[in-house]
Formats: C-alpha cells, structure tokens, sequence
C-alpha cells in the first residue's frame, strides 16, 4: 500500500516556514507521540537548522506512558528540550513557556548582556497536518485563536498568536513531504488522521492496524472487542471476527468489514483502544543495522 499526499499548498508551505524563520527565536515540532517517527517531517530539521529546537509529544495521554519515557529519553539525548501534552484536555501545556525558557535560555542570557531586557520572544509551531498544533495553540492563548479540526489541512496560512505581553506564537500549515520512502510511514500518518481517509483503502489500513494492535497492545483490541487475539491471527481475521462480535453483517451473512474498518480507525483516533504507542526507538535501531543513527 503507497500512500503519497502532497497538495500543491504543502509546496508554499515549506518556502513560506523557509521565509518565517527568521522572525522566530525558537521552533516548536508538535509530533503523535504514538508515532513519534512517522509524525515527523524529514525535512523539518534541514528546514529550521540553527534554531533552538522543542519536541512537543502531543497525544502522550493517548500513548504508553512506557514509550513516552523512552521518546523523551531519544529526542532529549539528541539535543532538544521535550515536553508532553495533551492538547484536547490542556495537560502539559502550561509548562511550554518554561520549556521555552529552557530552549533558549543561552539567547537569553546573550540578550541580557546587551541590555535586551524585555525583548519578545517568539515561537514557531510546525507539524505534519492534524497532529494537533492548532489546539495546542488555543490551549496556550486560552482562547481559540488558531483554527482546528479533525481534518488535515486546515490551517492554510500563516497566524499570529499573541499569548502575553512579550510572548507571540506562529502557527503554520501542517507539512508532509513528497515521498514516503517507508511505506510503513504513510499507514502510521493514515491510522492516526494525518492523511485523508477518501485516498486509502480503508479495509487494508484496518487489517495493517489489527495486526499491529495484536502486537502492541492485545489485551485492549481483546477487551475492547471481546474476542480472542492471538499471534497467529492475521490483521483480516482479527478484523473479521471483531465485525461479527458487533454484529455486522449483511446480506447473505455476509460480514460488513468496511463498517468494521471505519469503526476502529475511529476508535483508535479516539484512544477507545487503551494507550498504544506503535513506533519505539527500538525499531529505528533495527531499521539502522543496530548503530541508532536513524
């Protein structure tokens, strides 16, 4: 399954972030800490070079707090400050001015030296669509500033959000790139919304998302479903028998697995499935031949 999504408005996105940077003192990366990899864009870090940097793993609330740990660990030792949170509910977005502080406490410091007190500071926020930049936003403004919505590709153009006197934020345009080299990456981007259902074969996502919740979390697709998982199942019979449990049938006896399919991608968007991360750094270091580098 190749899943490639690039609208030409991602084209004058990337220039536009490209243009901004230099009126920013700090980029913020808001990325699903249940795919921390796939939910990164490649290109942000040659985009922002130079930058104090912030990863920002939204939907930790969603995630195991297992993994979490083990991403913030990953990204902290690779030279960014990380902060959890969950934008929909606000938890962790108050501490994001103190993360800032933290990021560029060195500019800071440089700034006072020249006789700087006061100086603004300013934020950028990027992210692939529907990753939750917007709500992050309005959850620090405490007010709904930036647009959202369960869709990608809301946010169109750039927005000014003055948070306090001395603190402004950019929100940008979620950014994919034009190839997913993994083909893995482009199912992650589709399980979690990132991607528009209408371009993919729902039924196959949905088998690809039993198998790896047969994986990660059996217990949850288990209870959640009330069926028997196990490792011998495939993706279409988990699927298949989960439709029947529901009972979603239709003529002939036949079972609905699109019903089934739209049902828990929904349900996994929605964190029904229990707290699953389905990308660890452990996958990266067998995917690098074991050096880590990835």
């Amino acid at each position: 399954m190749n899943i490639q999504w690039y609208p030409g408005h991602m084209t004058k996105t990337r220039r536009q972030i490209a243009a901004d940077l230099k009126l920013v003192d700090v980029v913020a990366e808001i990325i699903d800490a249940r795919i921390p990899i796939a939910s990164r864009n490649p290109d942000i870090d040659d985009l922002v070079a130079g930058k104090p940097r912030i990863v920002v793993l939204n939907r930790a609330d969603q995630a195991d707090p297992a993994g979490n740990r083990l991403w913030a660990d990953y990204f902290r030792a690779r030279g960014y400050v990380v902060m959890e949170s969950d934008a929909k509910s606000g938890a962790g977005v108050a501490r994001f001015t103190d993360h800032v502080q933290e990021a560029l406490r060195e500019k800071i410091a440089q700034w006072r030296a020249k006789g700087q007190v006061g100086r603004p500071v300013r934020a950028m926020i990027v992210g692939v669509p529907n990753v939750g930049k917007s709500t992050f936003i309005n959850k620090i403004a405490k007010r709904k500033s930036a647009k959202t919505s369960d869709r990608p590709g809301v946010t169109r153009g750039k927005q000014w959000v003055s948070v306090t006197q001395g603190f402004e934020l950019l929100d940008t345009p979620g950014i994919l790139w034009p190839k997913f080299e993994d083909e893995r990456i482009g199912m992650y981007l589709a399980f979690t919304g990132a991607v528009r259902d209408a371009i993919i074969d729902t039924e196959t996502l949905a088998s690809h998302l039993m198998e790896l919740l047969r994986d990660r979390n059996p217990a949850a697709l288990a209870e959640r479903y009330k069926i028997s998982v196990s490792e011998e199942m495939t993706g279409w019979e988990l699927l298949e028998s989960a439709a029947r449990k529901r009972g979603f049938l239709i003529s002939g006896g036949e079972v609905d697995l699109e019903r089934m399919s739209s049902i828990l991608l929904d349900e996994f968007r929605a964190g029904k499935l229990g707290r699953v991360t389905l990308e660890l750094p452990e996958d990266l270091e067998r995917k690098a031949g074991g050096d880590g580098t990835a």
